[in-house]
């Protein structure tokens, strides 16, 4: 099956609009999802009389045509058991299969190819008393249409999609304020490595690194090793979003040989073609495509830019050890959250081979970042993605069943703030009362010395050494002055 976790949300609350033949189905798709689906089977529920849009699931198509029927069975339960939650059972399904042509293929032959996994999840729907109203294949700019046998709105050889941007539903879109990340493939090559002549030296990096922190983290949790990892883990982080929210070129070269993100070949396409002017900005919601693709890439090169082979494999080791993810994924709010963002995708896109495992901890606060910014189409794939690296990650799994069962991610966050307020005030009474021993010490010592020796001045080197303690506390919250301040999701407490 393919690595992609499905995706499951609750009805929609948009605005609402009316969808009338399979046309307008296809072009409402991506803007359902918020990217475009490539390569996945995605079931939307319908309810009441008027068939309004409930629950999605989304799944990676398998590869192989013997994991049909068993994907069928899991999305059909999965779009129940989802609605059954929110009580809002669905009263009937919408299928979409969209997938690419390989080379030597067009769009009728996708088509017809996947045509039996069409037909197993009508069947599947169908045991569960759900009726399956349409089923979509989507490829080559094409829909064609699996249970429409009227050729003249649904001809065999696939209608064309309408032009993005020109539809009644990218307009309504637009009023709304939603928006198209452009495809699933192009979303998740942000997150992964990109290969390139920097790869060799990041994977030699990440091996001295292991070398050092490993050791240290398989020690016990009070063992001063860890607490030492931990705190240079954070210390690094908290620089290098710092760093982000005032950017400056390095000094070492290493991190220019690092090429953002993978491009696909339409990307790379349309990076060579002449940019538009500063005065054609996208409308919100629509995609004009190539642009976005290649203004993110430039974005990425430009993050990548900013790390250090050594530095970025020290932040992928540290965020291994649980309590140092936690405390990053405190950095969920404001400049630090959009900063943190940026450094978590670099950490995931530096996870080369043979380290791919130790993805699942950035990747999983890309997502819980993403969702608590309101980002919920890239929190989907990122947590997708950890689960991929990792299936047993707990923070991803229940990040992800929070994510897509609707649940309002400021309850998690209020959480993380009081645990930030908690500990800032107890690091903040502990140096005050480590001063007032020191003093009480000092004055005890000056004290005995001046009774032994009338007369001469004693003491007044401690006095003074004492006089220079000031009690710590939290630094500015601004960028470029003092520490983040600290806000986010709290990790399971399983050690994940």
């Amino acid at each position: 099956m393919n690595a992609n976790r499905h995706e499951n949300s609750g009805p929609s609350r948009t605005q609402q609009i009316t969808l009338r033949g399979p046309a307008e189905l296809a072009d409402a798709l991506p803007f359902m999802l918020g990217f475009h689906p490539t390569d996945s089977v995605v079931l939307v529920g319908l309810h009441g009389e008027r068939g309004r849009f409930g629950g999605r699931v989304r799944l990676g198509i398998p590869s192989s045509p013997r994991e049909w029927a068993s994907t069928a069975d899991h999305l059909a339960e999965c779009l129940v058991e989802g609605g059954a939650r929110s009580g809002a059972r669905p009263d009937g399904v919408v299928v979409f299969l969209c997938q690419d042509p390989a080379p030597g293929e067009t769009g009728r032959h996708v088509m017809e190819r996947l045509r039996p996994f069409s037909q197993r999840l009508r069947t599947a729907c169908g045991a569960l008393d759900i009726p399956v109203y349409e089923v979509l294949c989507i490829s080559d700019g094409l829909y064609f249409s699996y249970c429409c046998p009227d050729a003249r709105c649904c001809p065999p050889d696939g209608t064309p999609l309408a032009l993005s941007g020109t539809t009644v539903m990218a307009a309504t879109a637009a009023y709304a304020g939603m928006q198209v990340r452009g495809t699933l493939r192009d979303m998740e090559a942000r997150l992964k490595p990109a290969g390139g002549p920097g790869e060799e030296e990041q994977r030699a990096a990440l091996d001295a690194a292991a070398a050092s922190i490993v050791p240290l983290l398989l020690e016990g949790s009070e063992e001063q090793g860890r607490v030492n990892v931990r705190e240079e883990t954070l210390r690094l982080a908290r620089e290098i979003l710092r760093r982000f929210a005032n950017p400056k070129p390095l000094k070492s070269p290493k991190s220019a040989k690092f090429p953002g993100t993978a491009m696909s070949p339409e990307t790379r396409t349309a990076s060579k073609a002449p940019k538009p002017s500063a005065n054609t900005a996208n409308p919100p919601g629509v995609t004009i495509p190539g642009r976005n693709l290649v203004d993110t890439s430039e974005r990425d090169a430009a993050d990548d830019a900013l790390i250090t082979p050594e530095e970025a494999a020290t932040l992928i080791l540290g965020l291994q050890d649980r309590v140092t993810r936690d405390r990053a994924a405190e950095w969920m709010e404001g400049w630090e959250g959009t900063a943190a963002l940026r450094l978590w995708r670099v950490l995931a896109r530096r996870c080369v081979t043979p380290y791919q495992e130790h993805a699942a901890a950035p990747l999983t606060l890309v997502g819980w970042t993403a969702w608590s910014t309101g980002d919920e189409p890239t929190a989907r794939v990122a947590l997708g993605l950890a689960l991929g690296a990792d299936p047993e990650y707990v923070f991803a799994q229940l990040l992800h069943q929070a994510c897509n069962e609707g649940l309002d991610p400021e309850s998690l966050r209020s959480c993380l703030r009081s645990e930030r307020d908690s500990r800032t005030a107890s690091e903040q009474i502990a140096p005050a009362s480590s001063r007032r021993v020191r003093m009480r010490a000092s004055h005890r010592q000056g004290t005995r010395s001046a009774l032994g020796r009338a007369g001469r001045q004693t003491g007044t080197r401690d006095r003074r050494a004492a006089a220079g303690v000031r009690p710590g506390g939290p630094a500015a919250d601004r960028p470029g002055n003092g520490s983040p301040r600290h806000g986010g999701q709290r990790g399971s407490r399983s050690g994940r």
